[in-house]
């Protein structure tokens, strides 16, 4: 199984401490657990454009105008399973938006020609985890801010969001442990990775049952 992990913050200065980047390795370990694999697709390293409205995706289902996204989409065309991670920004990362809106115009312009049109994302089971500055009493607006509007991205691309359970309908929101003053402007964040680990282990597993039942 072909597993595709998008970190999806835009933060230069966190480099490999990323809290994204260290939520998808933590994918990567349990999916790579169960002997398949899992490429993980830092955002940070892509110079993705947005979208113009051209129309030039109608014929090559691919955008004429930007390569970083045509190899990314790529990968996800040929992925068994997909996980977005995503910090609450304003409400989400800007490349993340570039990447969810030109996917968006591929499938619309197909399917506007063809109502029965299926995409190469087509029940593609997708998963979605967030996180912010907040503890759990923030958790609900991650999900409304962040989860809801990824998942209404994916599911116009065709994608299958895969529940957590009935309340978290879109995905899992991570809280942060605690908030304290370091030596940046920035607020030095931590977490319980040991309740995070098990939260995300139990959802990665969701995903990939629902992976194995994709026809």
């Amino acid at each position: 199984m072909n597993t595709v992990c998008i970190s999806a913050s835009n933060m230069a200065r966190s480099g490999g401490q990323s809290v994204s980047l260290q939520i998808c390795r933590k994918i990567a370990d349990t999916v790579e657990h169960g002997q398949s694999s899992c490429e993980i697709l830092d955002l940070r390293d892509f110079p993705l454009s947005p979208c113009v409205g051209c129309g030039g995706c109608f014929d090559s289902r691919r955008c004429c105008q930007d390569a970083a996204f045509n190899g990314i989409y790529d990968k996800l065309a040929a992925a068994d399973a997909l996980f977005i991670v995503s910090p609450h920004y304003a409400p989400i990362p800007a490349k993340l938006c570039m990447l969810l809106e030109k996917m968006e115009e591929i499938t619309f312009l197909h399917w506007w020609k063809d109502n029965a049109y299926q995409s190469e994302l087509y029940r593609l089971p997708a998963g979605i985890i967030s996180h912010g500055g907040g503890g759990d009493w923030a958790l609900k607006s991650y999900k409304a801010m962040v989860n809801d509007t990824i998942a209404n991205a994916l599911e116009t691309i065709q994608c299958a969001v895969v529940p957590y359970d009935k309340e978290w309908d879109t995905g899992i929101s991570l809280p942060v442990s605690a908030v304290r003053e370091g030596d940046s402007v920035f607020p030095l964040q931590e977490y319980d990775w040991v309740s995070v680990d098990m939260k995300i282990q139990e959802y990665v597993e969701l995903v990939l049952e629902r992976a194995c039942t994709r026809k």
